[in-house]
């Protein structure tokens, strides 16, 4: 009888969910799966031999890619990040100005109002005030990782016009607008020229 062996690798499922495919260019359902190399015999898996890592599969275009592909925001991901990063940058920019004044409340309001999050309010900027600076510096830098160069400068000048909303930046509300600058990924440079520019179309 002819006993026919070889080699060959099969993949096991260990989870799925929603991820931004590279290929497709968009939000698509995802498989994870675990390769491992195993000892065949007429063709049949028989003897597990040493395991390959693993990789994710888009369900849609069926092709794999590193388990590194998962850290891609989805569209969905994004559209929470964006109202919760303007929201933590209002309180940083709030907080080391006038928290308490009317005008640069109303100003943070409307900014985080403009990325979609219609329910903020003066109970919302007090509860973001209370929290903890690392909290919020986490917020912005997570609502960075996915903005284009021309998305960061508008949420850089919407921060500035909450500080000048109630007059002149002051030396702790451009640090803390640098600050921002930094968590978005921004040169203190190209951060200098948003602020600078900001400033002048206010007068």
């Amino acid at each position: 009888m002819l006993l026919v062996f070889g080699f060959s690798v099969f993949f096991r499922a260990t989870g799925e969910g929603i991820f931004h495919c590279p290929r497709c260019g968009g939000d698509r359902a995802y498989r994870r799966r675990a390769a491992r190399r195993w000892l065949t015999l007429f063709f049949l898996p028989v003897l597990p031999l040493r395991r390959l890592g693993e990789v994710v599969e888009c369900r849609v275009c069926r092709t794999r890619f590193a388990v590194s592909a998962l850290r891609t925001p989805t569209a969905q991901q994004l559209a929470a990040a964006l109202p919760a990063g303007m929201r933590a940058a209002a309180g940083l920019v709030l907080r080391s100005g006038d928290p308490d004044d009317e005008r640069s409340r109303g100003r943070a309001i409307e900014a985080v109002a403009g990325y979609g999050e219609r329910g903020y309010d003066d109970g919302a900027i007090d509860t973001d005030l209370d929290l903890r600076t690392a909290f919020l510096e986490e917020e912005v830098a997570r609502a960075g990782a996915g903005l284009a160069v021309e998305a960061k400068e508008w949420f850089l000048a919407r921060c500035v016009r909450v500080g000048l909303a109630d007059g002149p930046l002051d030396e702790p509300e451009r640090r803390t607008l640098h600050e921002i600058a930094h968590l978005l990924g921004m040169s203190r440079a190209h951060a200098l020229g948003v602020i600078t520019m900001t400033e002048a179309a206010a007068h």
